[in-house]
């Protein structure tokens, strides 16, 4: 595609991301929790990840944690979920030059809990952002949702040329666990962390000076709903435990592996492009299994995955997030050339896969 074809399409201006001050490594956890079970040692030690940033239970007598009821897991999430999103954006704009006023349009994510007004509403009035901004609110959707909403987002930029749209992600997974000594939640307590990433896009010429304005344009998205998976992974009350509670099938990474070759081909019908030409990937850090089937169905290298099994390594599944923390590690990289394509895959409930495509 020539600059002249991609001229009005949204370009990725910046990215930044957001943790909280605490982590541990999965060993560190386990001492922590007092976890003896050899099935679940293992699950945690053999997970691929090293270090994951959590916001813990409180300590009891003794120096047990205290496990809290859902209203609590609600209010944490709020908590640390409105935090991360407001030091996110705060970076975000700090790397572009643009001030909270140049915001024309606010979207938020979150999967890991439920806020009614949404998380764009308490981070408008956390950072005192223009309250006539536009914004919308993405929730429930998973670990896909970050492309889901960004797509949004592609269409408000588009439609407004000039402005600035921000996206932020924030999933504070702290507050969505289940902890009753099952491998079904051992496995999902083993493999989610807490973080936020936020990213900035804009199109047409920028109405404000801009700091960074050489990211890669918006090509397209491509999706697809494996529905005969619908229920593979969910996020939804437990009458036993009192909570809401996730649910991973041990077939997800062989069901969305077998499909990912589908939805990619979708993404690159028209554009002239094969699978080889793509330069960069973006997988979302799923899980080591996940990843793995994705890889081995694309015919993907370790190389062109070391991103989303690196952030996987440091940080664990940051749920909608996730690709936007690789995304930072690729820019960190600066290898990059003009002209370079880039596929942005995530994954999560439906079960779906979403995808977008992207030049430099």
């Amino acid at each position: 595609m020539t600059n002249t074809t991609t001229a009005g399409l949204a370009r990725i201006v910046a990215v930044s991301t957001a943790v909280p001050e605490t982590s541990y490594s999965q060993a560190e956890l386990l001492d922590i929790f007092r976890i003896e079970d050899p099935r679940v040692r293992s699950v945690f030690l053999n997970s691929a990840i090293d270090r994951r940033h959590l916001t813990l239970p409180p300590e009891g007598p003794g120096g047990t944690r205290v496990m809290e009821a859902q209203g609590q897991l609600l209010a944490k999430h709020r908590t640390h979920a409105v935090d991360m999103g407001v030091r996110a954006v705060q970076d975000l704009l700090k790397q572009t030059g643009a001030d909270l006023s140049d915001i024309g349009y606010l979207c938020c994510v979150t999967t890991t809990g439920f806020l009614t007004p949404g998380l764009s509403a308490l981070i408008i009035r956390e950072l005192g952002i223009d309250p006539h901004t536009s914004r919308l609110d993405v929730v429930g959707m998973g670990c896909n949702a970050g492309l889901n909403a960004l797509n949004a987002v592609n269409g408000w930029s588009r439609a407004n040329p000039g402005g600035l749209a921000v996206m932020v992600c924030a999933e504070a997974c702290s507050a969505a666990y289940v902890f009753d000594g099952t491998m079904r939640t051992s496995v999902v307590n083993s493999l989610f962390g807490d973080g936020a990433a936020a990213v900035a896009l804009m199109s047409g010429e920028p109405e404000l000076p801009l700091a960074h304005a050489e990211g890669p344009r918006i090509l397209k998205f491509a999706s697809h709903i494996i529905t005969d998976a619908v229920d593979a992974m969910r996020y939804d009350w437990d009458d036993t435990q009192d909570r809401f509670s996730f649910y991973l099938d041990p077939q997800v990474p062989y069901v969305v592996g077998a499909h990912a070759e589908r939805v990619v081909d979708r993404l690159l019908a028209g554009t002239g492009l094969r699978r080889s030409d793509i330069r960069q990937w973006l997988v979302h850090s799923g899980g080591k299994k996940v990843i793995d089937a994705v890889g081995v169905n694309l015919g993907l290298t370790r190389h062109d995955v070391r991103h989303t099994t690196g952030v996987l390594r440091d940080y664990g599944n940051l749920s909608s997030g996730s690709f936007l923390f690789s995304y930072e590690r690729l820019l960190q990289e600066q290898v990059v050339e003009p002209g370079d394509h880039c596929v942005l895959m995530t994954m999560g409930p439906g079960s779906t896969i979403e995808t977008a495509l992207v030049r430099w």
